[in-house]
């Protein structure tokens, strides 16, 4: 079973994490019925309307208000009329901040990022962009990214974007050189997942003062309006169904912490990114830290007052001429059809480093994804791949990447002391 696709993404990764960890649990356990029977109700799931899009919250003037947006529509929230390209540009030349949301895995909303830089960089050469995929400590990489030092191959390298970021690279790439050529900063505005993890499960008070110094204190948890949000795709996702019982609660009120601790960390480094060079800064990050402007938009104006706006991609699917939403939910609505399949193949093979041992770890067995229909297990051993060694994470992910539909890739793999064969093949028929 796999879970959920929405027009929006999870709100937090953490969420994701909880849901394919829970799912997995109850796969390994079902029998191929119920596993069958388990995967017709995730696709009757996705015929459902998303309750993220219509709830009655945010900016009092628009929340009770909805519009429809169809396919290669850009509405405004404010009026809830059509609204050309280049009059929203002009528009956001009053704004400071310019957020702009996507779902990882699409690359149209990836190219509407890119757009929306484009335009105003032609309006405003004194720009800069701020991304969610990367933690502040990879700061001095991205400088000499821009700065022109590093090949692209030394770059991923040096970011560790496969360790820090689970979404091929191909995905961000023309936001990356765009910037390299222009000179534009970028400014990392995450901080390392660990650290995310640690307040999730422990709380704020089990951060050391090394962690808590990367935060601007204790994340405000108060707002009814976001805890509304984040409480409806908590109860979308497949966790409560497979846990019951009190600790749901308990579960909720940590991925609750977590959510706002990054929704205060980024928002505190979009403010810091304007305010060192004075510069405009476009924010590229998931729209589940946007949605009805209360999330990290919210929180970066709370601390400094810097009008911004806000734009939400939402896919209108395919058969539907137009999807409703609520007018708060961001400044622009784009309506973009739905994709046929991703841009770049859902790998779906995790590892792990284990202590005294060079090779790299299979962890968790694969559910989805190519691998997810490959033949691989916990706890594999990596020997080779294509007859190449790997004892890196980021490496060996950075060799799946270039994987296209069509491909296959072989593996060798230690398993209860025998070596095997497995083979990674991405069908070209896959809608992976």
């Amino acid at each position: 079973m796999t879970p959920t696709k929405r027009a929006i993404p999870c709100i937090a990764i953490a969420v994701s994490f909880l849901t394919v960890a829970l799912a997995q649990a109850q796969t390994q356990n079902q029998a191929p019925a119920a596993q069958a029977q388990a995967q017709d109700q995730t696709k009757a799931a996705t015929d459902k309307p998303d309750p993220t899009l219509t709830l009655k919250i945010g900016d009092p003037k628009r929340k009770d208000k909805v519009m429809e947006v169809g396919p290669g529509a850009v509405l405004s929230g404010e009026t809830g009329a059509a609204i050309d390209f280049e009059r929203m540009i002009r528009d956001m030349m009053t704004s400071r901040i310019v957020h702009v949301g996507e779902t990882h895995d699409s690359m149209p909303m990836h190219e509407l990022q890119f757009q929306v830089i484009r335009a105003l960089y032609a309006r405003d050469k004194h720009l800069a962009v701020g991304l969610e995929m990367l933690p502040v400590t990879v700061q001095e990489a991205l400088n000499k990214w821009t700065a022109g030092v590093l090949t692209k191959d030394e770059f991923i390298r040096e970011i560790r974007w496969y360790v820090n970021w689970n979404f091929n690279f191909g995905y961000y790439e023309k936001i990356f050189d765009f910037a390299r050529e222009h000179r534009l900063p970028i400014y990392a505005l995450n901080i390392p997942r660990e650290i995310i993890t640690k307040i999730r499960m422990r709380g704020w008070d089990a951060l050391s003062e090394e962690e808590k110094a990367l935060i601007p204190g204790t994340p405000d948890v108060t707002n009814q309006d976001h805890r509304t949000l984040i409480r409806t795709v908590f109860e979308s996702s497949d966790i409560p169904h497979a846990m019951k019982g009190p600790g749901l609660d308990a579960v909720f009120e940590g991925l609750y912490r977590s959510q706002s601790a990054w929704d205060e960390v980024m928002g505190a480094n979009a403010v810091r990114g304007v305010e060192s060079e004075g510069r405009r800064v476009v924010v590229c990050v998931g729209s589940g830290h946007l949605l009805y402007n209360l999330g990290l938009n919210r929180r970066a104006y709370e601390k400094s007052k810097m009008p911004f706006k806000t734009v939400i991609a939402v896919v209108v699917s395919a058969g539907k001429k137009t999807l409703t939403v609520s007018r708060a939910i961001g400044d622009y609505v784009f309506g973009l059809p739905e994709e046929e399949k991703p841009a770049f193949p859902t790998i779906g093979l995790s590892f792990k480093k284990v202590d005294n041992l060079e090779n790299l770890v299979v962890d968790p067995k694969p559910t989805d994804g190519v691998a997810g229909r490959s033949d691989f297990e916990k706890g594999d051993i990596i020997l080779s791949v294509d007859g190449k060694a790997y004892s890196d994470i980021n490496e060996i992910r950075m060799a799946l990447a270039k994987i296209k539909c069509g491909d296959e890739v072989k593996f060798k793999v230690l398993r209860t002391g025998q070596v095997k064969d497995v083979s990674l093949k991405c069908e070209k028929k896959s809608s992976d």
